[in-house]
């Protein structure tokens, strides 16, 4: 259907005319119509949605015609209307022309004047889309050539016209330099002639010329170019200028000559060849594990260095597939991605958690190569292993004695306000089941468990005299009090590492309130992190629910009303919806870790 996906809008106060003229589009199968009963509707309808036409009557309550033009127009200038009214009435038809309205429809609706206005609107519509349409993708395919190749133009006499950047770059001129001049500026004086001679006679019977060109750039070095000039013609076939696309091969006509000077060494013979190629097999068999595999992933080769760190032999791996070593806690997405990678002739690096047949675990930094034959086909897979098990176990201890660091830091911080033991431990756990609730992922939502103990950190710079006051802080005091938010960041700022980075947002932040009237920056809403927002809930939930030197602990009711009564002031509204709709598990950690 030629206008299957066409939207129109029709806007008319008559319900007998919107009958009439359904029958109208569902006889020429125009399907996609939405109807509005008044202007002031049709507006809205429109300001919600994209229409490829508006049809509106002329005299309607509410709003007129005209407003509904004078409105849409304010939404969309380019907007193509038709437009409902009485014949005899000439200043509605003066003042449609004025707002740019070419399509008319005369009352009473006449059925086949209706359609041959419609689909000439139509067409209209359609033909002014494909053109935008086209001209998006011409500029695209502009951009994309002149961005991927060496280009220039010339007109009819070869005198240079435009170059782009690249030109510029290769050549080693700028732009003012080469305007106005012939391309024989940059020929390299050893060109044959007859090169030139040909590219004129081929380009000047309105052919393509392509072939390889040597150039000279402005510093006297050499530079080789694949060239394509290609005659443009004007609607009556002459020639109006010529357009070249280069692609700098310099570097590959390099490596040929190179590589025939090698191959012209004759001293070199083949003997000598292969020994070379038997010492690189022997290095490689030396410091590293070397397996092949057929099509099917069966294992067709290993080297002795295989066997030793497997600890199998040979005829227990042979023609077996690689899973005999998998670990099997290796998701299988990071087996389907291998083997999508490498069948579609990419290499493909690694670290594979591997199992030897005695249950050791093995870290294996891994690169899969596809090998291929002349012809382009697959033929097996050459996978090279490097034993990376110490490193990463190093690496494993680095990042839990981190941990340990971080954690044994926050309770510190805790310990020194006199604050219960678990307090650190509830909110850790409190943090990453609402940090996974709030959709964030899991690997993430694990650092700021980690990070979420040091959120009060800053509290061992603040006096004892006001950490454990038993009674209500005054206002200097307070003060004092609200700079530890500040100070727990300051002292973790500067780490690259993620949870301390992780951190250091969660001590600034997590005395900001989703109303703005929170410290240390008074930040509202979403201006305030995530890490925030969340630590921000777990902390009250806990501090409320526990004995402090300036309080009693709350009874979970208590606690509850306050939250629903801060829902949207002191706590992000979101957050607490889902810490309400997952209560249960929240009191399931608490009484978890009891004091």
């Amino acid at each position: 259907m030629k206008y299957e996906n066409f939207k129109i809008l029709y806007v008319e106060d008559d319900k007998s005319i919107i009958e009439f003229v359904k029958m109208i589009f569902k006889k020429n199968k125009i399907t996609n119509v939405t109807y509005a009963l008044n202007g002031a509707k049709g507006v809205e309808l429109y300001s919600e949605n994209k229409y490829d036409l508006v049809i509106t009557d002329m005299h309607m309550p509410i709003m007129d015609g005209f407003g509904v033009i004078e409105n849409i127009r304010k939404i969309n200038p380019k907007q193509v209307f038709m437009m409902i009214t009485a014949a005899d009435n000439k200043d509605d038809l003066i003042r449609a022309i004025q707002l740019r309205i070419n399509y008319f429809i005369e009352k009473p609706i006449k059925p086949k004047k209706f359609t041959e206005i419609l689909l000439e609107c139509m067409d209209f519509i359609k033909q002014t889309q494909e053109l935008k349409l086209s001209n998006t993708l011409l500029n695209q395919y502009k951009e994309a050539i002149d961005a991927s190749t060496i280009l220039s133009k010339s007109d009819k006499k070869g005198r240079i016209t435009y170059v782009n950047k690249q030109f510029c770059k290769l050549s080693q001129y700028s732009e003012s330099e080469l305007l106005g001049k012939p391309h024989s500026m940059l020929r390299d004086p050893n060109m044959p002639a007859s090169t030139f001679k040909d590219l004129w006679k081929t380009i000047q019977l309105k052919k393509q010329w392509k072939g390889t060109i040597r150039n000279r750039a402005k510093d006297g070095s050499i530079y080789i170019v694949d060239a394509l000039i290609i005659p443009i013609m004007d609607e009556n076939n002459e020639i109006i200028e010529y357009i070249g696309i280069r692609h700098d091969i310099t570097e590959n006509e390099q490596y040929k000559d190179l590589l025939k000077n090698e191959l012209d060494i004759t001293s070199k013979g083949l003997d000598e060849k292969m020994h070379l190629i038997s010492e690189y097999e022997r290095v490689i068999n030396e410091s590293s594990t070397v397996s092949r595999t057929d099509l099917k992933g069966r294992i067709t080769y290993i080297n002795d260095k295989f066997c030793t760190l497997n600890e199998y032999t040979k005829e227990e791996i042979l023609g077996k597939g690689h899973n005999i070593l998998r670990s099997p806690d290796t998701p299988k997405q990071f087996f389907k991605e291998l083997w999508d990678t490498i069948q579609s002739k990419k290499v493909w690096q690694g670290i594979f958690k591997n199992v030897t047949k005695n249950g050791n675990i093995k870290y294996m930094d891994t690169t899969i190569v596809p090998i291929l034959d002349v012809e382009g086909k697959i033929i097996e897979y050459m996978s090279i292993r490097h034993d990376v098990t110490q490193l990463v176990n190093l690496r494993q201890e680095i990042e839990d004695t981190q941990k340990e660091v971080v954690f044994t830091m926050g309770a510190i911080g805790e310990s020194r306000s006199k604050e219960t033991g678990n307090h650190v431990k509830r909110v850790a756990e409190y943090s990453y089941l609402l940090a996974i609730l709030s959709g964030i992922d899991k690997k993430e939502a694990e650092l700021l468990k980690l990070a979420s103990p040091m959120h009060d950190i800053g509290k061992v710079g603040i006096p004892d005299s006001i950490l454990n006051k038993p009674g209500k802080l005054t206002v200097e005091e307070f003060e004092i009090m609200k700079t530890h938010a500040f100070k727990g960041y300051e002292m973790l700022k500067g780490s690259n590492r993620d949870i301390l980075k992780i951190s250091s947002i969660v001590a600034y932040e997590h005395h900001e309130k989703w109303d703005g009237t929170g410290y240390p920056n008074s930040l509202k809403g979403e201006e305030i992190h995530i890490y925030g927002r969340i630590t921000a809930i777990c902390d009250v939930f806990d501090a409320l629910g526990s004995n402090r030197a300036y309080k009693k602990a709350w009874n979970l009711e208590q606690i509850l009303e306050l939250f629903k009564e801060q829902k949207g002031k002191h706590f992000d509204p979101r957050l607490i919806d889902l810490f309400f709709e997952n209560l249960d598990k929240f009191i399931s950690i608490r009484d978890r870790y009891v004091d």
